[in-house]
């Protein structure tokens, strides 16, 4: 990410809630309107998660449980995200 986009960005809400949490329900004193490096977005697979996404969905409503549990796994196993 370039450094000027990098310096603008804005705290994810569930990195901020999450934060808050952390906090006593409290939002940080020290988290404004921009991103910190616990707030930030998280660099992922946007087409993997997306496919992954839509196997479920469309696994789930044809009631292809096989297709289901293979994309939760492939999702499980790829998520840069996850603690």
């Amino acid at each position: 990410m370039p450094k000027k986009a990098e310096q603008d960005a804005q705290p994810e809400a569930l990195a901020t809630f999450a934060a808050a949490a952390r906090n006593n329900g409290v939002k940080p004193p020290a988290q404004g309107v921009s991103a910190t490096a616990e707030t930030s977005g998280q660099p992922g697979d946007l087409e993997a998660e997306e496919k992954d996404a839509a196997d479920i969905v469309g696994g789930n409503a044809s009631g292809d449980i096989k297709r289901v549990d293979a994309a939760i796994a492939h999702h499980a196993k790829t998520d840069k995200r996850a603690g």
